[in-house]
């Protein structure tokens, strides 16, 4: 059985840009995704790990970072295309996170970028789950 657990926002910190002008700059963005191991004697799982910061000329006005973690039964096997499902639930609930808390900042008509999935070496993360 694999249980998703719910994402936690461990960092939210918004600095509003120093003066009304800075708001027409580009806003500049970027997203880091890291993955860890866990395990238990009776479980196993991995945690994601996204990290987004948002920047305007030299300030960063946002840097947000969510974790979520999946835990499976030891005799559960993962395959790739479901570590890529599990990677893709959690960027979603992080994107889900992030669309209802920038209503209240400058950014509330900005994205996240997508998840490029190309990027992820699944090769290299299914040995976590082993």
């Amino acid at each position: 059985m694999i249980e998703q657990t719910e994402l936690v926002v461990s960092t939210w910190t918004y600095n509003p840009p120093p003066n009304h002008l800075a708001i027409n700059e580009k806003i500049t963005s970027t997203i880091e995704f890291d993955v860890m191991r866990k395990r238990v004697s009776t479980k196993k799982g991995i945690a994601c790990r996204f990290s987004c910061s948002f920047v305007i000329g030299e300030n960063t006005i946002l840097t947000y970072i969510g974790e979520d973690s999946y835990v499976i039964d030891l005799e559960d096997k993962i395959d790739k295309p479901e570590l890529l499902r599990m990677i893709e639930n959690s960027y979603s609930k992080f994107s889900d996170k992030f669309e209802l808390r920038k209503l209240s900042t400058v950014l509330h008509s900005s994205a996240l970028k997508p998840l490029n999935t190309s990027l992820i070496d699944l090769d290299a993360l299914l040995p976590l789950l082993d």
